[in-house]
């Protein structure tokens, strides 16, 4: 199978899966054999509490994976530098920590090795002030290092995970039946509409209607959805039209669309394609290419790490050092903590000392309860 036929095969169960998260499980097998790896996996982490789970996996041993999850999340070197990697770009261990330091670690040690496993590539597909959501692939040691294929492969999919992970998220991962798929729009919040590749609406939600009546961000004359904001009517008419040439076609269109309402309200639109795959019987019962989805955004507030590494220009690792110290002491925990030398613990406080203008450690922890306190200036350094 050639790679444009099993990328088609891989969006559509993508993009089936935003209806039957059971669907997720096959999602994820076509990508690793795709892009290329032993294991592919929908998780999320709290950067802050240092703990997450896995959402959907396949390929990883589930011993493998709660003992992750239970003990050597704390001692991910990479968690911190995910954390802030853009969304959508993959993001490799050696982006985040260099290899040959990160194979003295004991996630490395007593976790990958055993497995066979010699790098990962990670994708956010949404973040929050203290969480992320993404996708991961796991490379075994005969699959080699992440490189510019396997980059290359993982953004070609990463858009259309996200919005079937956004949409699936806007109607709360309930499994909905494609056939019956319109027939539980109104139990919905978010505005939906099923359209024709003209835009007309040929089904719509109660909370759909509303927005219509409301013309605040969009509208409809003589059946055809009108978005206010000419750039966005355009980008949706282009949206719908394409979509009527199944899901590969439509790549980023449609995706994540900013709308604004006239009393300055955010609000975002998801298409999601319904020629093919398990959706298309709800497209064709209703003479629809694709559903769309609209939401008011959600406010997007950086979190403390964050402001931190920002304020005092540290690399990820250093941030990590730094939230080590707070929350377990001294540089021998820190190192059992976070699994690495404690000389390179060492090397990484001093380099906290230098940016900080500090020279304890009781200094640091200072700094960062600063951060974390919200009755605190906002720029504790002032």
């Amino acid at each position: 199978m050639h790679e444009a036929e099993k990328l088609s095969a891989l969006i559509g169960s993508i993009y089936d899966a935003a209806l039957d998260p059971a669907v997720w499980i096959e999602a994820l097998s076509r990508t690793k054999d795709f892009i290329g790896g032993q294991a592919a996996s929908l998780a999320w982490k709290d950067a802050v509490a240092n703990r997450g789970n896995s959402y959907y996996d396949a390929g990883i041993d589930p011993h493998y994976r709660q003992l992750y999850f239970d003990k050597y999340i704390k001692m991910d070197p990479c968690t911190t530098g995910q954390f802030f990697a853009e969304i959508g770009e993959p993001v490799a261990t050696a982006d985040v920590i260099a290899y040959d330091e990160f194979v003295k670690t004991r996630l490395y040690k007593e976790w990958a090795q055993p497995q066979g496993l010699v790098d990962a590539a990670l994708a956010l597909l949404d973040k929050s002030a203290t969480s992320i959501a993404f996708l991961a692939l796991f490379r075994h040691e005969r699959d080699g290092l992440i490189d510019d294929e396997a980059r290359r492969r993982m953004r070609l999919v990463v858009p259309h995970f996200r919005r079937a992970a956004l949409i699936g998220k806007v109607i709360d991962l309930k499994k909905t039946e494609a056939a019956s798929f319109a027939d539980t729009l109104d139990s919905i919040n978010a505005g939906i509409f099923l359209v024709d590749a003209c835009g007309r609406i040929a089904h719509s939600n109660a909370a759909g209607q509303a927005i219509v009546d409301a013309a605040d961000v969009l509208h409809a004359e003589r059946g055809r959805l009108i978005f206010n904001d000419p750039q966005a009517d355009r980008l949706m008419a282009e949206t719908f039209a394409t979509a009527s040439n199944g899901d590969a076609a439509i790549g980023v269109k449609g995706f994540a669309v900013p709308l604004e309402a006239r009393d300055g309200t955010r609000h975002v639109a998801h298409v999601l394609p319904l020629t093919s795959g398990a959706r298309q019987r709800a497209g064709t019962s209703y003479a629809a290419v694709a559903a769309l989805f609209v939401h008011k955004a959600t406010l997007d507030i950086p979190s403390p790490p964050e402001v931190i590494a920002k304020a005092f220009g540290l690399t990820p690792m250093e941030l990590r050092v730094l939230l080590a110290v707070v929350e377990v002491g001294g540089v021998p925990e820190v190192a059992e903590t976070l699994g690495i030398a404690e000389t390179t613990v060492k090397t990484h406080l001093g380099r906290l000392y230098h940016k900080t203008d500090t020279g304890r450690q009781a200094d640091l922890v200072k700094i960062v309860a600063g951060y974390f306190n919200p009755l605190s200036a906002a720029n504790p350094r002032a």
